[in-house]
């Protein structure tokens, strides 16, 4: 795909002031989730305005939902169990695999057919990883070799599932709990990797810790009812901010009201262990999701090993770590995250294809990078490959580099924060 339009940023001298997001993108997800499915009406306050979600709410409308938006609050009018309208066309998940993954869950369990469809980029993600056990609870599913388009078709009703989570990802992890309160008995989930905690939290789910593995249990009994959200500000987003702040001079940000939960938080703990000087403010919870500020100031980063636990909980926010990697003393390497190649774009070779046109010293594995060298080109061209994060990373790296840099296709950050490059020319300086 070519893209005639492309974005100049240019070096900033320091970052100053506060900042705040619309809500963040995982929790927004759910929250329109779980009041869609409810029997009543829910609000939700702060919820995000990224394209992903966009995506969510259409589909949850092409199944009989109604949303009401007025200001910052959303009105949903959820369908209640077993009560969603059959879709009157395929359901189009765009670019979003929260949507289609999760939606996997609920459709397996209706007593109609529905079809997941998606754009170019999530027809190419793998699916088998929720078709599997989806098969196994008796959902009846037809697919283009583990991909989409997802044909759902009729069941009488889904069986309950023990299942050891192999691969560490949120998103099978909450299919399959969507799909376990759809049956009376419970659906048991083994984490041996901790992942995003969302779902679980915000349905209250059973949480065992048992020789240092989880066991999460969903049945029936939790199905969502009305409720109220607030969802806190975008902790992913954030990080392409925190990291530009430290990497800054003379500069300090502080960051209001962001989600805290510290399933989220890996790669602050991450960047306090190479140095950064981030201070956080916790200020409460809702709905069991924890908040508050942080406080950001200019330092001085070095490099450190970066432990495989911390992988599946900062799978989003590897690019903007590699962009503060190449910036620290020592050289930089992360491993263990094969699944960044099936991201939006491959984002382990985006990553490399990009750095190495500065002149930096680059060796690609087929899990991760390992960079070293110093950054030899004045200026940057940089492509996005369409996704959203290598298009924030490598715009926070035009703002560093003496010459600035090009962004091909800056549009394609609205997949997850529409308001970036104004948010950047408002604290920049």
């Amino acid at each position: 795909m070519v893209h005639e339009m492309k974005k100049f940023l240019n070096k900033i001298n320091s970052i100053k002031g506060e900042i705040s997001f619309d809500g963040d993108k995982s929790i927004s997800h759910r929250a329109v989730f779980f009041s869609a499915m409810s029997d009543g009406i829910s609000e939700i306050e702060n919820l995000s305005h990224c394209e992903d979600l966009k995506t969510t709410i259409s589909a949850f409308e092409n199944l009989g939902a109604k949303f009401i938006f007025n200001d910052r609050k959303t009105i949903v009018y959820g369908v209640g169990k077993y009560k969603f309208n059959e879709p009157f066309k395929e359901i189009y998940c765009g670019n979003s695999g929260t949507t289609a993954r999760l939606l996997s869950g609920i459709l397996s369990a209706q007593k109609f057919n529905s079809t997941i469809t998606g754009d170019e980029s999530l027809s190419k993600r793998p699916m088998k990883r929720i078709i599997e056990p989806l098969q196994k609870m008796g959902a009846k599913i037809s697919h283009n070799n583990f991909h989409l388009p997802l044909q759902f078709h009729p069941v009488e009703k889904l069986n309950n599932l023990k299942f050891d989570l192999v691969i560490p990802s949120a998103q099978v992890k909450s299919c399959i709990l969507l799909a376990g309160l759809f049956v009376d008995e419970e659906t048991i989930i083994n984490e041996s990797i901790e992942t995003r905690n969302h779902t679980e939290k915000m349905l209250n789910l059973p949480v065992l810790v048992h020789n240092r593995k989880k066991i999460i249990k969903s049945s029936s009994r939790f199905y969502p009812q009305s409720n109220y959200y607030y969802v806190p500000g975008d902790i992913s987003s954030a990080a392409f901010f925190i990291v530009l702040t430290l990497l800054s001079k003379n500069s300090e940000l502080i960051i209001r009201n962001v989600s805290l939960n510290p399933t989220r938080i890996g790669f602050i703990n991450i960047l306090q262990k190479m140095n950064a000087r981030i201070e956080i403010k916790f200020s409460g919870k809702t709905n069991n999701e924890e908040y508050g500020d942080l406080i950001i100031k200019s330092s001085k980063l070095r490099n450190i090993h970066i432990e495989n636990t911390f992988i599946p909980n900062i799978i989003d926010e590897i690019p903007i770590l590699t962009i503060a990697g190449i910036f620290a003393d020592g050289d930089f390497q992360i491993r263990n995250c094969k699944e960044l190649r099936f991201k939006e774009t491959d984002r382990i070779s985006a990553l490399s294809y990009n750095l190495k046109s500065l002149g930096l010293n680059v060796k690609e594995f087929d899990d991760g990078l390992f960079i070293t060298g110093y950054i030899k080109n004045k200026i940057g061209d940089f492509k996005t490959f369409d996704d959203h994060r290598i298009a924030m990373a490598f715009s926070i790296l035009s703002m560093l580099i003496d010459g600035g840099g090009y962004i091909d296709n800056p549009e394609c950050v609205n997949i997850s924060n529409p308001a970036f490059y104004n948010q950047l020319n408002i604290i920049s300086y």
